[in-house]
């Protein structure tokens, strides 16, 4: 069950919470006392965040949080409040980034694998060569792919993970949270896309701004 707001006079103080939230999300790992902190004031949380039209998202059993617009706002209350949080386009080779990194996730529960999904460069790129044209670029691909996983890391899905001595390759950790906005529903939607050569951008579930 999730903790209740502490109400008593040394309440864990709101400002750093918020402030980490406007950021983006908030993981447990890079930050546990930040972390016990938000589950603790939570309900604090959402009531600041309610009057800006946000809620919070907490997901304790993977460990992280977000804010993203309340489904329950009509027409005229949208229009009159600026939107804090956006949609953001993606161009194909990022929703086709994104979609793979998903089911490979989904693979890898399902077979009962470690909660933590590490990937180098190379393995998603042979991942990804089965939906692009021929190339006897291999530099050219590398470069082109590391670009468009940077975007995925700025985005939240990705994260770097530090090089050490026996590996040059960038190798990257699956952040669990992308299962909160690619769905079953957006894979579904964007594998008809991929029959559709007009169709170049998709749109990602609501997140923040960089």
């Amino acid at each position: 069950m999730p903790q209740q707001a502490d109400s008593s006079p040394r309440s864990d103080p709101l400002p750093p919470v918020a402030i980490r939230l406007l950021k983006g999300v908030v993981h447990r790992r890079d930050n546990e006392g930040l972390w016990q902190s938000l589950v603790r004031i939570q309900s604090r949380v959402r009531d600041h965040f309610s009057v800006l039209n946000l809620r919070l998202v907490l997901n304790e059993a993977e460990g992280y949080a977000y804010l993203r617009t309340r489904d329950d706002i009509d027409e005229d209350q949208e229009s009159q409040v600026p939107h804090l949080i956006t949609r953001q386009p993606l161009s194909y080779p990022v929703s086709l980034l994104l979609a793979l990194l998903r089911k490979r996730m989904v693979e890898d529960d399902a077979a009962g694998g470690a909660t933590r999904l590490v990937l180098t460069r190379d393995q998603i790129l042979e991942m990804e060569r089965v939906f692009l044209p021929d190339s006897t670029d291999e530099v050219k691909d590398k470069k082109r792919l590391t670009e468009n996983l940077n975007k995925i890391v700025r985005l939240g899905f990705l994260r770097r993970m530090a090089s050490n001595a026996s590996s040059v390759e960038p190798t990257y950790e699956v952040q669990r949270i992308i299962k909160e906005f690619v769905t079953a529903e957006w894979l579904v939607a964007f594998e008809q896309r991929l029959g559709d050569p007009s169709a170049k951008h998709t749109d990602l579930a609501e997140s923040g701004d960089d």
